[in-house]
């Protein structure tokens, strides 16, 4: 009488888990095992467009919403749209969850240039690379409202991934997915 049967105790144990779960309602079940979707919210500082992108873990984006963030980071100059790099998107939103924000309005100053518009602001300005990785859809210039521009740099620094480029008298983080580097600007 005083042997316990731990393994058919597990056992119970795990019947009273199934069966209890079987009693809540399908739209718990749902909410609990289906992943929230991230979501991005964007204003081009220089169109005035906004957009909220939609993307989920595993999953990535939608291939229109891949094509709707390459039209909206489109060359403000020359209107030339490029496929960008997804993992822009992704580090923004990790940029987000480390600093807490959630459903923050990221404001773009420089998405994709074309070679042509970054060699007219490269012969301007010694702080334009000639081979920027805006050419290649691999950087964008931002900021977000309410956060220090330092605080920013520290968190796009922190996910070890990229170039970042502090711009502190032209209020701008610059993010791409190249090498790892970082530098001060203007």
């Amino acid at each position: 009488m005083n042997h316990i049967n731990h393994g058919r105790r597990k056992w119970l144990s795990l019947g009273g888990i199934v069966l209890g779960a079987t009693l809540l309602p399908n739209t718990v079940l749902a909410a609990v095992s289906t992943p929230k979707p991230r979501i991005l919210n964007f204003r081009n500082i220089n169109t005035g467009e906004k957009l909220g992108a939609e993307f989920a873990l595993g999953r990535g984006f939608s291939t229109n919403t891949l094509r709707l963030l390459d039209h909206f980071l489109r060359d403000k100059r020359t209107n030339q749209v490029h496929k960008m790099d997804p993992q822009l998107f992704t580090k923004f939103y990790r940029v987000q969850q480390q600093l807490g924000l959630r459903n923050t309005e990221i404001q773009i100053i420089c998405g994709y240039r074309s070679a042509a518009s970054n060699a007219a602001m490269h012969r301007r300005s010694h702080g334009v690379a000639s081979n920027s990785y805006h050419i290649r859809g691999q950087a964008i210039d931002f900021r977000i409202d309410g956060v220090p521009l330092a605080t920013l740099r520290d968190s796009v620094q922190s996910l070890q991934n990229g170039g970042v480029g502090y711009y502190p008298r032209s209020n701008f983080i610059h993010m791409d997915t190249g090498p790892v580097r970082t530098w001060n600007g203007s």
